[in-house]
């Protein structure tokens, strides 16, 4: 069993951000302004343990996501707690443009805090709280892995021309405040969803990831080496409506516990 997978509050919100921010791109913009609230179910082996709700509002100049997590935990191997994430930034023809990134996380009373400011696509600042003590085989933050970097949550909404293998070629760059990791995208191809227990049914497009650790980790981390090295990282995505956006439908993580997965189960436009 991988110890990753019990949760301490440290990484609790971070990992449900981080699964979330597996999706985050930044596309070249086609689409009109909108209001979007999406929520989705995240399980563990078929087990439901957390719910999410992203609420998005663009209005071609300044936009605005806000998350809210409740995770109800699975036994020891996830904590229950809540988590939250605020970001707003400017939205320019080509690309959204974050400046600022605050995450919340609350379990067993202790609370962490992550906070990004961002400046020209740049990270110009960063803090967490607590401090993190433990340094030891942490892979140092530089200065220059701040630059040409977007946060795991600014780019959740994806813009585009149409829902095509277009959406996968992506090398995405991402600072969160705690890591800077790459995040390389394939097609692999499309398909169909059909369940009704989700709140779309239509054609997707499903991605294949490669995650790349490069600052902030630590070297002996049994995540980050998971991760690294895992063929299971899928996301599918699905359009909202006609407007050119388009969102996660469901994003995979395989694990020795059972699959880690998050589905869309409720949006309005």
């Amino acid at each position: 069993m991988f110890s990753f997978l019990r949760v301490t509050i440290k990484y609790l919100g971070y990992f449900i951000f981080f699964i979330t921010g597996l999706a985050l791109l930044i596309l070249p913009a086609y689409s009109s302004p909108a209001n979007v609230d999406a929520r989705y179910i995240i399980s563990l082996g078929g087990i439901n343990f957390a719910k999410v709700k992203i609420s998005f509002s663009d209005d071609d100049k300044n936009y605005k996501i806000s998350l809210g997590a409740n995770i109800s935990g699975v036994g020891t191997l996830v904590a229950s707690g809540a988590a939250s994430a605020l970001i707003v930034g400017k939205s320019k023809n080509d690309k959204l443009v974050p400046t600022k990134l605050n995450i919340k996380t609350e379990a067993k009373r202790e609370k962490f805090s992550i906070s990004v400011q961002y400046n020209g696509g740049n990270a110009s600042g960063f803090q967490i709280e607590p401090m993190l003590i433990n340094e030891i085989n942490r892979v140092a933050i530089e200065r220059k892995h701040l630059l040409n970097v977007s946060d795991p949550l600014g780019s959740f909404i994806l813009k585009g021309r149409a829902l095509d293998e277009n959406l996968c070629r992506q090398n995405l760059r991402i600072f969160s405040g705690l890591e800077r990791f790459d995040i390389k995208m394939r097609f692999v191809e499309k398909q169909l969803a059909t369940s009704k227990k989700t709140a779309y049914q239509g054609p997707v497009i499903l991605c294949a990831m490669k995650y790349v650790p490069i600052a902030g980790h630590y070297a002996d981390s049994e995540i980050t080496s998971y991760l690294a090295n895992s063929k299971r990282l899928l996301i599918w995505y699905a359009p909202l409506g006609k407007s050119g956006k388009f969102i996660p439908y469901r994003v995979l993580v395989g694990t020795s516990a059972g699959d880690l997965s998050m589905v869309l189960t409720g949006l309005n436009i």
